[in-house]
């Protein structure tokens, strides 16, 4: 079934998305840098940039950004005078992902921030709330970056949960890999939580059987 999943992904990305010689490129220095291709396909890159659109936010918080291919899309995506704060905990990742930044031309829209993700949510004291926020980091940690995107959050923040089915391995209570009970920690405190509303989707295609949370925080 792979095959056919990514087959269908290929024919949507060449049928709906232009050919973009910058993010081809960030696909490539990511790779040539042995980064871990959990970069997300090009539509759902797309679809991210759309989210940013579809709520006009002009403050997005991304924690994880790996090389920045997913940060560019979404930067890409803001109104003037919008800004994007990305959060990467290793050092090797956020040096490509600066220099992805600037082979953009995005250094105005992005700030990267380099450290563990928790530290650095910690660091941010009294700012403004962000409009959309994507967790896309190490999973274990999922329920904690929530309890932060909650509190960096107001009225009608949307906020998205990355690679959350784990190839079904999210309905195995029983689990012992902590990264499917973060999963499922995160999902039940989305579930719990009156302040959200909230749904999720399973998806099929080029980066396998996985799928997404997302939550708008009530007004």
């Amino acid at each position: 079934m792979q095959q056919k999943w990514s087959a269908v992904d290929n024919y949507m990305i060449s049928s709906l998305i232009p050919q973009d010689a910058v993010l081809q490129k960030v696909l490539e220095n990511n790779k040539r840098a042995g980064l871990p291709e959990h970069d997300v396909a090009a539509n759902q890159g797309q679809l991210l940039a759309l989210f940013v659109q579809m709520t006009q936010a002009k403050r997005v918080l991304e924690i994880g950004t790996l090389g920045a291919y997913s940060t560019i899309w979404m930067a890409r995506a803001l109104p003037p005078g919008g800004k994007i704060i990305t959060l990467e905990a290793d050092p090797v990742h956020a040096d490509i992902a600066r220099h992805n930044i600037h082979l953009a031309g995005l250094q105005d829209r992005i700030e990267l921030i380099e450290g563990p993700g928790l530290q650095s949510l910690e660091a941010f004291g009294d700012i403004p709330p962000f409009d959309l926020i994507f967790i896309d980091a190490d999973k274990p940690n999922n329920p904690r970056y929530l309890e932060w995107a909650l509190r960096y959050s107001r009225p009608g923040t949307v906020i998205i949960g990355d690679n959350v089915v784990r190839d079904g391995e999210v309905i195995n209570g029983q689990s012992d890999d902590d990264r499917v009970q973060g999963v499922r920690r995160f999902i039940e405190m989305i579930g719990d939580n009156p302040r959200l509303t909230a749904t999720a989707l399973q998806t099929v295609g080029i980066k396998g059987w996985d799928g997404f949370t997302l939550a708008i925080v009530n007004r």
